[in-house]
């Protein structure tokens, strides 16, 4: 399905003013945040064939519009630069892992803690062992948090949703709305598959779907890339 530029330029505007403020984006907001230079009348005209197209979605209680996880995709794919890491940030990382590297498992357990501590998110992994490793922030709807917490003592509830991310690419994200489980649609998860010294395993983040995409991926990527080096470092 092929966008205009000006609807590639409107998704992009409303995908990261929704990942900023967490509130549906109306035409006003674009008008004033952004410069499309055109009319409020063609910015909500084309806002509506979004809507159609199923790249926006509009919530019950607001006329303004959030993107649907088809929305978020095209996104990712087509219109986000990602950031690039601060240096200090690399360094910090590898120093830790570099500490634990005598035991894969102490690698992946910290791992994870940096990637929570560096993103303020939630982060998992699945290591060697098939144990599950998480630390890190939760959600403010205490039943998603109960029950993404329930995944992590059902191992195969959760390798079976990791599963579901299929291609060569080692980075995958998946939207809670696309699993068919009521209490993950609000969710996103973004993971790296890793090799170690053995079968290997997965890192990464569980989120709100609104996640700032172009700062987690990096992180992702990079403590993914950590782990295959410092366990095969030593």
């Amino acid at each position: 399905m092929d966008l205009s530029d000006r609807q590639k330029e409107l998704l992009k505007a409303i995908v990261e003013l929704h990942v900023k403020n967490g509130e549906s984006v109306g035409s006003e907001t674009i008008e004033k945040e952004i410069n499309l230079g055109v009319s409020p009348a063609t910015i909500r005209n084309e806002m509506v064939k979004l809507t159609e197209m199923g790249f926006l979605k509009q919530p019950h209680t607001s006329a303004g519009r959030i993107p649907t996880s088809m929305g978020y995709r095209v996104y990712i794919q087509e219109l986000m630069k990602e950031k690039e890491m601060p240096v200090a940030a690399e360094v910090q990382m590898k120093q830790n892992l570099w500490q634990k590297r005598h035991t894969s498992n102490l690698v992946v357990k910290e791992a994870v803690r940096s990637l929570s501590e560096k993103l303020h998110m939630l982060s998992l992994a699945i290591n060697e062992d098939d144990e599950v490793l998480f630390s890190g922030a939760y959600f403010e709807d205490i039943d998603v948090t109960r029950f993404v917490l329930s995944l992590f003592d059902e191992n195969p509830a959760l390798r079976e949703i990791i599963g579901r991310a299929l291609g060569p690419d080692p980075l995958h994200i998946l939207f809670g709305d696309e699993l068919g489980i009521e209490y993950l649609n609000p969710t996103g998860f973004v993971f790296c598959r890793f090799e170690g010294a053995g079968k290997g395993g997965v890192i990464g983040v569980i989120g709100p779907a609104r996640m700032n995409f172009p700062v987690i991926l990096p992180y992702v990527r990079y403590t993914s890339n950590l782990i295959d080096e410092a366990i095969r470092s030593y």
